[in-house]
C-alpha cells in the first residue's frame, strides 16, 4: 500500500509541475488550481506514503522520479531540447534512488 501511495504521490507532484509550466506565472486560472490541488495533494500522499517507508527512500524515489518524468514531458510536451548532459543527469539521478534503495536496510 506505501508503494501505491508513494506512486500516486509521483503522479500529483508531475501533474502540478507540468500545470505549473501551463499557469503562464499563474496567469491561467485552470492550471494555476490544478498546481496548487496537485501540489498538495502529492504532500498527503507522501506523508502517508512515509508512515510505512524510510523517509529518506521515499523522498529519494519521488523526488528522482519527478524530475525524470518532468524531464521526458518537457522534451516532449513543451519542446524542450534533450541534451546528452539532460541524459547524463536524468541517469544520474536514477543511480543515486538505486543506490540509496540498495543501501538501505530491509
Amino acid at each position: 500500500m506505501a508503494l501505491i501511495l508513494l506512486l500516486a504521490a509521483i503522479a500529483a507532484e508531475v501533474t502540478g509541475t507540468t500545470a505549473l509550466k501551463q499557469s503562464a506565472g499563474y496567469g491561467k486560472v485552470v492550471p494555476t488550481i490544478v498546481m496548487v490541488v496537485s501540489y498538495l495533494l502529492a504532500f498527503v500522499l507522501l506523508t502517508l506514503a512515509v508512515k510505512h517507508l524510510q523517509v529518506s527512500i521515499a523522498y529519494a524515489i519521488w523526488s528522482g522520479a519527478g524530475t525524470a518524468a518532468i524531464s521526458v514531458i518537457g522534451v516532449y510536451a513543451f519542446d524542450e531540447p534533450l541534451t546528452t548532459a539532460k541524459i547524463i543527469g536524468i541517469l544520474l539521478v536514477i543511480g543515486g534512488v538505486v543506490t540509496l534503495n540498495l543501501a538501505s536496510p530491509g
